[in-house]
This record gives C-alpha cells, structure tokens and sequence, in this order.
C-alpha cells in the first residue's frame, strides 16, 4: 500500500503545477505580446517484478511482464508560440508581427532580449524603446521636430519633418528568429533570451528569410483562451481529486490491514 501512497502523491504534485501554470495564463489574458505555456509529463520509473521474455520452462517464454509504475513527473514547460489576435490601436509606435519572429531588445546587461510585444514609445533622446527603457536593436532615433512616423512592413522607419515635402528614412526594424524558439529562456519583462537549446538568432529585415510582417498601429494580444484555461482547470482539478481519492484508499486499505486480528 505503501507504494499507492507515493505514486499518488506525485500524481497530485504534477495537478498542483498544471494549476499554476494555468493561474499564470490567466493572468497574463491581457499581456500584449504574452505566450501562453503548458506543462510536459513523463512517467516515472517501473519497478521490474517479473520480465517479458523470460523463460518459464525450457521450452516456453513468459509473453508479458509484470511492472508496476512509480508515478508521473514534470519534466518541461512548453511555451506556444501561435500567433495572437491583432488589435487597432492607431498609435503609429505601436507594431504587431503577423507571422513568425521576434522584436530585439538590448539590455542594461548588453544581451540581447526578443520580445512579441511592440508597445514601443521614444525616450528623451529620440530613441525608440520599450516600456522599461531598454532600447530597440538595432537603435533608431526620432528627430524630435518629427511630425509624423511611418513604419512599412518590411521595417523600414520614415519620418516627416516640417519643411520637408518628403518622408525622410531614419532606420531599419530588424526581427529574429529561432529554430527551436521553444527552447527560448523567459526572463519576465515580456522578453526571452537565447540558450544552447534554442539556437542563435537569425536576423533579418521583417517578410523575408521565413520572418512576418510589421503591422503599424496594431498589437498583437494574449494567444490565451480563457475558455481552453477554463477547461484545462477542471481536468487538473478533477485529476488532483481523484489522486487524493487514492491516497485516501490506500490509507483505509492500510487500515484494515492494521486492524485485522487473528
């Protein structure tokens, strides 16, 4: 019985997590540019009790074996990269990604950090930047008599100054991509940095090379269902009970056992 306890118990530690990366999903339903993640499952190890294979009389051999589980464990978090909903927002600093790639985000640190999320403002000295400060990679810089900003979908950032009939370039959007961007790291801040597991950032300007498009005055939402989370939770919920509903069997099992009187 022994054996049932811990099983179970590791059963109700792997529900446990799923609900926490759920409740992490849900609240993250209005982060622009947010990934929602899941979690991935192995079983654990089996205890041998009697082999496949083995020979029960010199003429025959045992058709199956006799092997009893030890449980479930977690062994990754798995982020889904599919694209979100695009929403208007007719801020001209604003830009969504239809398709695949990413935003780069230079650090305080120097690294780099790739971000889906293209909420960007200007700061005091005419450079583009995210909601913390860090500056777009590669930097561009507004003239601060800029009249209007335009960002094409293949990145290119134009602008209009007064006194000039035409819109004068001042800097190129670069996107990245990844061949396992699930092997990216996520740091917070809506950003992700590289690893040995993702690979090295490949660069190049939006719409080629397998990258997306920019889209102007756009952002690109959550990819989180609410509905989906929803019904995520009932199945962790209703998992998580009937793991306690056998550690509980096997305690009364237990019970009787102890109980039993010659």
């Amino acid at each position: 019985m022994l054996r049932a306890l811990w099983t179970a118990s590791t059963g109700m530690e792997a529900q446990q997590l799923r609900v926490d990366m759920i409740a992490h999903n849900l609240a993250n339903v209005n982060t622009i540019g947010f990934k929602k993640s899941r979690p991935d499952y192995q079983d654990l190890l089996y205890q041998e009790i009697r082999s496949a294979g083995a020979s029960s009389s010199p003429s025959t051999q045992i058709p199956t074996g006799l092997n009893v589980g030890q449980g479930v464990k977690t062994v990754a978090t798995e982020h889904l990269f599919t694209q979100g909903n695009l929403q208007k927002t007719e801020n001209p600093l604003d830009l969504a990604i239809e398709g695949g790639g990413f935003l780069q985000i230079l650090q305080p640190n120097g690294e780099i950090g790739y971000t889906r999320n293209g909420q960007l403002k200007v700061d005091s000295s005419g450079r583009l930047v995210n909601s913390d400060g860090y500056t777009l990679d590669p930097e561009i810089s507004i003239p601060d008599a800029a009249l209007t900003i335009t960002i094409s979908a293949d990145g290119i950032v134009s602008v209009t100054e007064p006194g000039v009939s035409t819109p004068t370039e001042v800097g190129n959007i670069e996107l990245a991509r990844f061949v396992n961007p699930g092997g990216l790291k996520p740091i917070g801040k809506n950003l992700f940095t590289a690893t040995g597991s993702s690979g090295d950032a490949v660069t190049a300007a939006p719409g080629t090379d397998g990258l997306g498009t920019l889209a102007q005055g756009f952002v690109e939402t959550s990819n989180v269902s609410v509905v989906e989370e929803m019904v995520d939770m009932i199945v962790a919920q209703r998992a998580y009970e009937i793991n306690s509903k056998a550690i509980q069997t096997a305690d009364e099992m237990l019970q009787a056992s102890n109980s039993m009187k010659r």
